[in-house]
């Protein structure tokens, strides 16, 4: 379970600030990459450890909830459900403090076949070290880091993907890396300590690309859907989509979907039975997932698509309120006006001035 909070500046040795109210997600680095794989389409099982807690249970429910196969994840009495507090500043960076928890009690017995293999360090080194040997294809997150000769030794086995930070990437070559620069320059000395392919990411440098997609991601998925395949952020165009890794993770085709459904039933009005019987879900499984991802309800969003089209119709038409209102499923233009005033402070005649 991650317990977030944001604060100004991440605070030093034995200093202290005051940050955001703390937000509790289901997450952890090897149920956040299940999610975003198994929103990318693929079939995902998640292997791992719980304790027989409510955050265990929370867990469990949210990678069900995203189709994903739990059935060799153990639920441990005696054993907590793993944490990590992470505390993140105005520019991005992050500091992450792990207590694992049930956690340190995965065991190999529980690692079964798999074209490929994600995994982190979070687990037991000597399971690390046993799925690198047996798999066919393992994506290694090493973190967190380990003892420098352990994650030496580790990447000097001949991982397939090597998935690293900064720091971690330092425990590894002996040397800092900092920047674009020292990652690039670490990703190629990591292929020649042993790893076949490497990545580093480097923290806060690329965290405005994952800031601007969120925002156009409020207004509309479809849209950073599409900004995110566009984006260019190196000299290689098809790396791109890899850089943007909260995109990907929240990039949830349902709700691209029922975006275009609603885009197309403006003037009907807002049906949530209609929605989710013509987008194949329930209506829970739809609100849920709205508001993971949105942070607001399918009729909010629905509204504020009604105000987005009634905005650009009054910029760029000569029809009247009332037709407008019409177009966008409100009877009278009266309603019409008393929306854009309360949503946006501003009048019809205002809107259309700013043309």
């Amino acid at each position: 379970m991650d317990i977030s909070v944001t604060v100004p500046r991440l605070p030093g040795p034995g200093s202290t600030v005051l940050g955001s109210a703390a937000r509790f997600t289901p997450g952890g680095k090897g149920a956040n990459q299940a999610v975003a794989a198994a929103r990318l389409g693929a079939s995902v099982a998640m292997v791992g450890c719980v304790g027989r807690d409510d955050f265990g249970q929370q867990l469990l429910k949210a990678l069900t909830d995203e189709g994903i196969d739990t059935a060799a994840v153990a639920v441990l009495d005696g054993a907590p459900t793993g944490l990590a507090m992470i505390t993140v500043d105005a520019g991005g960076e992050n500091i992450i403090t792990v207590a694992p928890g049930a956690n340190r009690e995965v065991s190999h017995a529980q690692v079964g076949a798999a074209d490929v293999l994600v995994i982190s360090a979070e687990i037991p080194l000597d399971v690390v070290r046993q799925a690198l040997r047996q798999q066919h294809v393992v994506v290694l997150n090493l973190a967190p880091a380990p003892p420098a000769a352990d994650a030496v030794a580790i990447v000097a086995a001949g991982v397939d993907w090597l998935v690293v930070n900064e720091t971690e990437a330092a425990a590894v070559l002996g040397t800092p890396v900092h920047g674009l620069d020292g990652a690039r320059a670490a990703a190629t000395a990591l292929v020649a300590a042993g790893a076949r392919n490497a990545v580093v990411t480097a923290g806060a440098a690329l965290s405005h690309l994952d800031l601007a997609l969120a925002l156009i991601r409020r207004a509309s998925p479809e849209l950073a859907n599409v900004t995110a395949r566009y984006l260019v952020v190196d000299e290689r165009t098809s790396q791109s989509i890899y850089s943007i890794p909260d995109h990907l993770a929240k990039a949830d085709p349902l709700i691209r979907q029922f975006e275009r459904w609603a885009r197309g039933h403006l003037a009907e009005g807002f049906s949530l039975d209609q929605a989710a019987k013509a987008l194949a879900t329930s209506k829970r499984t739809l609100a849920r997932r709205m508001q993971s991802v949105l942070g607001k309800s399918p009729l909010a969003f629905f509204q504020d698509l009604r105000i987005e089209r009634a905005v650009h119709l009054l910029r760029t038409s000569q029809a009247s309120v009332d037709q407008i209102g019409a177009e966008v499923g409100y009877a009278e233009g009266v309603t019409l006006r008393t929306l854009l005033r309360r949503k946006l402070g501003r009048s019809v005649r205002d809107i259309r001035r700013s043309q």
